[in-house]
């Protein structure tokens, strides 16, 4: 089996892009993508493998720090249990509304973690644009102008991510891996998919609350248990089809 990969973990308020980096970086289209903020809110998990090097990916929801609600608490304490596991923090703000008073204070929690982090100023589409990440060396770390739909400026920033995650780069064993069983967690919605997933996995995987479809992105999580590999997948509620009527 693969020893654990070094973890580059995306985080940033909501709407700034970190879930097209991350479905660019691990070449899928594991998180929802849409204009409404909000969408992820569990911790997303994917691979990326660049100049012959893996690293694991992981996408959290957009943290609201001041938000008391229950679910922007819950995505805070989700962000916060991937953080303390990564090698290194990207930090992805929107250069085209410029540095917000919100990226500061992200900025200043994630220096508060100890942990190294880097900006990806996205939404660079153009070398015109570039001018427009300028403002957020102001925070005093390297600044990558990416433009996460595109692919623009990705490569560089996975550059520094393997440079500063050299040490702990995990080698592959050449063992082969255990053939893994997919077990798919699937219900209408508000049934407690999420709390089942949490008591198989014997950790808050997936966020709990008693708002129905809190859970909006697939969320999976593998589990060894007496040899065998399992891999569950909570999934977002099923609601029944409307009824629609066509109007002529």
């Amino acid at each position: 089996m693969s020893e654990k990969l070094p973890s580059l973990v995306i985080v940033g308020r909501p709407n700034v892009g970190k879930s097209t980096l991350f479905n660019r970086l691990t070449g899928t289209r594991r998180s929802i993508v849409t204009n409404e903020p909000g969408i992820t809110r569990d911790r997303i998990y994917g691979k990326a493998e660049w100049r012959g090097r893996n690293l694991e990916i992981v996408d959290t929801g957009g943290i609201v720090p001041d938000d008391k609600a229950l679910i922007p608490q819950e995505i805070l304490r989700q962000a916060h249990i991937a953080i303390s596991k990564a090698a290194l923090l990207v930090l992805v703000v929107d250069s085209q509304v410029g540095l917000t008073p919100m990226d500061e204070e992200l900025a200043r929690l994630l220096r508060t973690t100890g942990k190294p982090f880097v900006i990806a100023a996205n939404k660079v589409d153009a070398v015109s644009q570039e001018n427009n990440a300028g403002v957020f060396h102001s925070i005093g770390v390297p600044v990558f102008p990416i433009a996460a739909e595109h692919g623009t400026g990705v490569d560089d920033l996975l550059d520094a991510a393997l440079a500063e995650t050299e040490n702990d780069a995990a080698a592959t064993e050449d063992e082969k891996a255990p053939d893994t069983v997919e077990v798919a967690i699937i219900g209408r919605p508000n049934v407690g998919k999420s709390t089942l997933l949490n008591r198989m996995v014997g950790e808050d995987r997936s966020i709990v609350s008693p708002v129905p479809g809190t859970t909006m992105d697939t969320v999976d999580t593998e589990v060894e248990h007496d040899g065998h590999l399992y891999r569950f997948v909570d999934t977002a509620g099923i609601r029944r089809k409307a009824k629609t009527t066509l109007v002529a």
